[in-house]
């Protein structure tokens, strides 16, 4: 996919950034200010502080539209040990591990380490959120919804997660996850189908609402 990046070199390390999947969560702004700060142009001096510090700070960008390459021979990031789908209070849905976005005929759209997808139904660069559910009105607890079948024990869950937008309908993932809820509950499992319309009545999983209200994915 195209994500629009640009560049920031430095001597230890270098940073890159994506316009197009930067949701303004704004974790770097205030984790790491004296090396980014929208105040200033280029916004990313990576030289402005140690290349530990750079990078431990972009692991904790969520849309995965930071991301950096030593120089100096430090660690590289790697996918988290567990692959995780996390639904945001009245926002989307954030994804770390070992991801990949895939379209209907198998092509790989994105391979990363950190997603952040749309729930609300009304981004404009689907299936990637773009903050529209601020300006629809988009509501969920994000606790899961009380029908679906929680796991007694965790799976395994080591392996590539597959995500694969569905025409006009849900984000189907398989592979192995853990979808957890915001009051620590969690469902563990190797396929599911979660909503992307923003109206299902068991959210985050799909309830086969977009069918009935006419969703379209593009």
């Amino acid at each position: 996919m195209d994500e629009d990046l640009h560049h920031y070199r430095g001597e230890k390390i270098d940073v890159t950034w994506s316009a197009k999947r930067c949701i303004h969560a704004e974790e770097c702004l205030h984790r790491l200010g004296v090396v980014f700060d929208l105040s200033r142009r280029p916004w990313v001096l990576p030289d402005a502080d140690s290349a530990d510090q750079v990078a431990d700070t972009i692991l904790h960008c969520p849309s995965g539209a930071l991301h950096f390459l030593r120089k100096d021979g430090g660690a590289l990031e790697a996918p988290d040990a567990v692959n995780t789908v996390s639904p945001e209070i009245d926002g989307p849905l954030h994804i770390r591990g070992d991801i990949v976005i895939e379209s209907l005929g198998g092509d790989v759209v994105l391979k990363d380490t950190r997603m952040t997808l749309c729930r609300c139904g009304a981004s404009k660069n689907k299936p990637f959120c773009d903050k529209s559910h601020e300006q629809v009105g988009f509501q969920h607890s994000g606790i899961l919804g009380e029908s679906e079948v929680r796991t007694d024990e965790r799976l395994p869950t080591v392996g590539p997660l597959k995500i694969i937008p569905s025409e006009n309908g849900p984000l189907v993932l398989r592979g192995p996850f853990e979808v957890r809820g915001r009051d620590q509950t969690f469902y563990g499992g190797n396929t599911v189908r979660l909503c992307r319309c923003g109206r299902s009545s068991n959210k985050p999983f799909c309830d086969d609402t977009h069918a009935r209200i006419g969703f379209q994915s593009k």
